[in-house]
């Protein structure tokens, strides 16, 4: 089997995060029969820097020709004073369209031993597994949008937040089909006591919830259920929202696990697969070698997972970073926020915590299943 997986690391942090799971990709695999090929790509502020565009041709024809995608980050203040079109994030999102990954799985999933690390109490953040759905190619950040100056000489903005029924319809049913191979629960968030998308996201959930009588659904508001995460946040089992909602509650859920370097995701849709870590650019710690890689090695088993079908390569990564936590290796960010289990005041860096990921991967496996069925959901 060949593939041929696209790296993308982007600015600040992100190739050496990307680094990181290149290493454990070419580990887990040399034992399997697969051959990957790598091709690294511009995309963000370095491809502004050196051709003009943030998401350049040459870009564009690679990812649409690949199998899978591996991003690590993009921006930073370098870049916030161009127009729109001319910052990294709208590489980001002209990616997204152009791949057409419609659906975000992002999984949250606390470690017994980071609870500590949350700014929960422990109570509160113990025992937490939530998987986000988040429509990522259409609502506001993709609707028309207007500058410009009105009859009294003040400047106006306007976004559009714009959903079809198909384009609800199609995230919708990723939610109820991850909620299936899990806990079989589906929190649908909107603010349908203000905007006519969401009355309509609601109706069309209310619609598709007699094809899956298995799963039990309830409606949320956004403001609600943003409080709810940090109050009784192992009430969710599966959360499926719009674009902006959804990119909001992903990063608030970060603080149950400790670090918003430790988590993964994978954008979803009809054609090659986009794997990237939730977190920024970080880019006033670029370059000093101390940037949590979990979150970039966790996307990369994401990859093997739904892209590739690989369930027990994917099993093994997540298992070798289990037990990795498990010993009390710590980046920075889980040392400062006061993670268990970290021997005195240290911390590791971005390479040794590779390499410590890596030793554990030539490591005698215990006996698992290929993956457990909630790993697997919404594929």
């Amino acid at each position: 089997m060949a593939k041929n997986i696209v790296l993308l690391p982007g600015d600040g942090i992100g190739p050496d995060v990307v680094a990181s799971a290149v290493r454990v990709l070419r580990k887990v695999l040399q034992d399997r029969d697969v051959h990957v090929e790598f091709s690294h790509h511009l995309l963000g502020g370095i491809a502004l820097d050196q051709t003009g565009s943030p998401f350049p041709p040459e870009t564009q024809a690679a990812v649409r020709a690949a199998d899978a995608v591996l991003l690590g980050a993009v921006g930073g203040p370098k870049w916030d004073v161009g127009p729109g079109h001319l910052r990294p994030e709208a590489g980001l999102l002209a990616l997204r369209k152009a791949l057409g990954v419609y659906a975000n799985l992002r999984p949250v999933k606390g470690h017994p031993r980071l609870v500590g690390a949350s700014p929960l109490r422990e109570d509160v953040a113990a025992g937490v597994d939530v998987m986000i759905v988040r429509e990522l190619t259409g609502g506001v950040y993709f609707g028309e949008r207007e500058r410009g100056t009105d009859e009294r000489g003040e400047r106006f903005a306007r976004d559009t937040m714009y959903y079809s029924e198909a384009e609800i319809r199609r995230v919708v049913r990723r939610g109820f089909e991850a909620a299936q191979l899990r806990r079989r629960k589906l929190t649908s968030v909107d603010k349908a006591n203000v905007l006519d998308s969401s009355r309509l996201w609601r109706e069309i959930v209310e619609e598709m919830k007699h094809d899956y009588p298995d799963v039990t659904v309830e409606h949320a508001l956004v403001d609600s259920c943003a409080m709810q995460l940090v109050t009784r946040p192992r009430s969710f089992d599966v959360i499926v929202t719009e674009n902006l909602f959804g990119d909001i509650l992903s990063d608030e859920a970060a603080v149950l696990t400790g670090s918003i370097g430790l988590l993964p995701s994978a954008s979803l849709g009809d054609g090659p697969g986009l794997y990237e870590p939730i977190h920024g650019a970080a880019p006033d710690i670029a370059g000093k070698g101390i940037a949590n890689p979990l979150g970039t090695i966790l996307s990369a088993a994401l990859m093997l997972r739904y892209s590739f079908g690989m369930d027990d390569a994917a099993s093994h990564i997540e298992e070798a970073v289990h037990a990795v936590i498990d010993r009390g290796v710590r980046t920075a960010d889980l040392v400062s926020q006061g993670a268990s289990g970290t021997s005195g005041n240290g911390y590791v860096s971005t390479t040794e915590m590779t390499d410590a990921v890596l030793a554990q991967l030539s490591q005698p496996r215990a006996n698992s299943s290929a993956a457990d069925p909630a790993t697997k959901a919404a594929r």
